[in-house]
C-alpha cells in the first residue's frame, strides 16, 4: 500500500506490518521510515489511498481562538471531531486534508482574539475556535466559544458535537478578570472571584498515534494589576491568561488546537491560539 502526505516520502509503500497486533501499530516502509499514523500539522495536504478499500480512524482539531485584548477573556478551543474506531469509509481516491492555524491575540482594550480557522478531513469538518472577548466586547463563538471581558459581556458559544461554551463572567472591580475559554471536553471556567481570572476548559485526550495526548483546551483568562490569571485548560495545555505581575500569557501547546491566554490590557500581552491538526490512522491490509 502507497502512502503520501506530510514527511513521507513521495512513492513510499508498506513492505510489512512492524511492532503492533490486529492490523494497528507501526510499519516497515520501503524507504526506511517508521510511522504509526499519518499526521498532518500545516497548511493542506492530501491523504491518498492507492490500494484496497478499507476504514480509517480520524482525528480532525481545528485551529483555536486567540486570547481576547485589555483584561481579556481565554480563546476557546478549535473544534473537536473524532470517530475513535477504524469505521471511516475510504476508497481508493485522494482526500482533501486542510489543517486550520490558530487565531491572533487580541491587539487592544476592547478587541477580541481572532478566531480559529476550520480544520478538514474529507466530508469531516472543525469549526475554528472563537475569540476570547475584551472588557464591553463579547466571547466570540466557534468549536469552542471564548470566554468574557469584565465589563459583563457575554461568553461565545461552543458548537454541538465539537465543543463547548466559554465562561460567565463575574465580579468586576479591583481586578477586572476574564473568564475561561471553552474546551472540547468542558465549558471554561466563570470569573470566580474578583481577583481571579477563570481556567479554559479542559480537553480530550486520544490514543490515535499510539500515546494519550490531551488536545483542544481551553485558554485562560486575564487579569489586572494584583490579581491572578486563570489557568490555560487541562494544565495549561490552553494558554494561561496573562497579568502584569505574572507577565505574557502563555502559549498554547502546539498543533493541539488549544486556546490562547487572555490579555492584561497594555502591560502584559495575551498569546495566540495553537493551530490545529488532522490526523488519520489506517489499519494494515
Amino acid at each position: 500500500q502507497t502512502i503520501t502526505g506530510a514527511g513521507i516520502t513521495a512513492g513510499t509503500t508498506i513492505v510489512s506490518q512492524g511492532t503492533g497486533t490486529g492490523g494497528t501499530g507501526t510499519y516497515n516502509l520501503s524507504a526506511s521510515m517508521t510511522v504509526v499514523s499519518e499526521t498532518i500539522t500545516t497548511g493542506a495536504d492530501t491523504f491518498v489511498v492507492t490500494v484496497n478499500s478499507g476504514n480509517v480512524w480520524y482525528l480532525v482539531v481545528a485551529g483555536a481562538g486567540g486570547g481576547g485584548g485589555g483584561t481579556g477573556g481565554g480563546g476557546g478551543a478549535g473544534g473537536y471531531r473524532t470517530n475513535a474506531a477504524y469505521n471511516y469509509a475510504v476508497v481508493v481516491s485522494s482526500y482533501t486534508v486542510t489543517v486550520g492555524v490558530g487565531g491572533v491575540a487580541g491587539s487592544a482594550l476592547n478587541v477580541a482574539g481572532g478566531d480559529g480557522l476550520n480544520s478538514v478531513f474529507d466530508t469531516i469538518t472543525s469549526t475554528g475556535g472563537g475569540g476570547g472577548g475584551s472588557n464591553s466586547v463579547n466571547g466570540r463563538t466557534g468549536g469552542s466559544g471564548g470566554g468574557t471581558g469584565h465589563d459583563n459581556v457575554l461568553p461565545g458559544a461552543g458548537t454541538a458535537g465539537q465543543g463547548f461554551d466559554g465562561g460567565a463572567g463575574g465580579p468586576d472591580a479591583p481586578n477586572y478578570p476574564g473568564s475561561g475559554g471553552g474546551g472540547s471536553a468542558a465549558a471554561g471556567q466563570a470569573v470566580p472571584s474578583a481577583t481571579q481570572g477563570g481556567a479554559g476548559g479542559i480537553g480530550t485526550a486520544s490514543t490515535i498515534t499510539g500515546v494519550s495526548v490531551v488536545r483542544a483546551a481551553g485558554g485562560g483568562g486575564g487579569v489586572y494589576t494584583g490579581g491572578t490569571p486563570g489557568d490555560g485548560g487541562s494544565s495549561n495545555v490552553g494558554g494561561k491568561g496573562s497579568s502584569d505581575g505574572t507577565g505574557n500569557a502563555g502559549t498554547p501547546v502546539a498543533d493541539t488546537g488549544s486556546g490562547g491566554g487572555g490579555s492584561r490590557t497594555n502591560l502584559a500581552t495575551g498569546s495566540a491560539g495553537a493551530a490545529g491538526i488532522v490526523i488519520v490512522r489506517y489499519q494494515f491490509q
